[in-house]
């Protein structure tokens, strides 16, 4: 324990986890966001601020040990014109302050593999969010290498946990409807393995980053369960939700998530198990499936296979249609879907 406080930058799943974590560790925590809402929980301080003014920030982390990004700064269309300004603020309070800078991060940057990821991976990003990203990281990295900063990133797949809402989480999303009886639709082929990153492993990463300067100067990716598709997924969630009829729908939910999140992942897909439709939301765009895989020091994962998604179906809504939005299948590949 020591007395430098620990500054996180957002409230959302991850920051809040990691702020109750630090905190029952005994470390003092600032949480920032712009509306300074209290998390509560003794040595937890909320304060209300724009963490991309750089000036602000600074002065708020005076003195920190560390400084944790954990913000998802507004919906990816927002991303280009939101992040470059949080993304420098924070450069910028880490090299003032000396505050180590652990930035919480995803895959994207990696772009289509055809292997397993590691945090050895070259990133090589296809599209504006992955670009986004892997620039943000490699601006920290250079700042570190040259001195100015002490920086390290943590990389994760999509997140579950009993604390996550379904806009923020695929499989939070597809459960709404399984736990009421309901077929999921979901992006691409319900039967690819997916790998899944608990909330808390997340945060617990974070923290061991922020501790041990071994950690600094390099990417890591979050250690996840093996890979598990999502129709196996929603069938565990729906055979955990039946136990939890007395609670409401919400509470059902939560609770049989976070019992699935816990358990270990079975070693093949059941088939059939639940309902799922493959859906297209939005317009239509060629391969939505952005499957991602834990490290291969964690076990082995498939590799990612675009065939393995021939004679997916796929429903597309009349909100699609009536933009003249519609399916042309030009083989029995989902990746060759267009709109027409």
């Amino acid at each position: 324990m020591s007395s430098a406080p620990h500054v996180i930058v957002g409230a959302g799943p991850v920051g809040s986890s990691l702020a109750r974590i630090l905190a029952g560790d005994g470390e003092p925590v600032i949480v920032v966001t712009r509306s300074g809402s209290e998390l509560g929980g003794d040595g937890i301080r909320s304060i209300a601020a724009d963490a991309s003014d750089p000036e602000a920030l600074t002065r708020i982390a005076s003195g920190a040990a560390a400084i944790y990004n954990c913000a998802n700064p507004g919906s990816y269309t927002q991303w280009e014109r939101l992040w470059p300004p949080l993304g420098s603020a924070l450069l910028t309070a880490a090299e003032s302050t000396g505050a180590v800078l652990v930035t919480m991060s995803n895959l994207y940057g990696y772009g289509p593999v055809t292997e397993p990821m590691t945090a050895q991976m070259p990133l090589n990003p296809t599209d504006h969010k992955g670009a986004l990203r892997a620039r943000m990281w490699e601006e920290a990295r250079a700042a570190h290498e040259a001195g100015r900063i002490r920086a390290t990133e943590a990389r994760a797949s999509d997140y579950i946990g009993p604390t996550l809402p379904a806009a923020s989480g695929l499989l939070a999303r597809y459960a709404q409807a399984t736990l009421v009886g309901k077929p999921a639709s979901v992006f691409a082929d319900p039967d690819v393995p997916h790998a899944w990153t608990a909330i808390d492993d997340v945060a617990r990463t974070l923290v061991m980053l922020g501790r041990d300067e071994r950690a600094w100067g390099r990417p890591w990716l979050v250690p996840s369960n093996p890979p598990v598709s999502v129709r196996e997924a929603l069938r565990r969630l729906s055979a955990a939700g039946r136990r939890s009829r007395t609670a409401t729908t919400r509470r059902a939910a939560v609770a049989a998530q976070d019992r699935w999140s816990r358990r270990p992942a079975p070693s093949r897909s059941g088939r059939n198990a639940v309902p799922v439709r493959c859906a297209l939301r939005g317009r239509c765009h060629r391969d939505r499936a952005d499957l991602r895989h834990p490290p291969d020091e964690l076990g082995p994962a498939p590799r990612r296979d675009r065939a393995s998604m021939a004679g997916t179906s796929v429903v597309v809504r009349p909100a699609q249609r009536a933009r003249g939005c519609d399916v042309a299948y030009t083989s029995r590949r989902a990746s060759t879907l267009t709109c027409v």
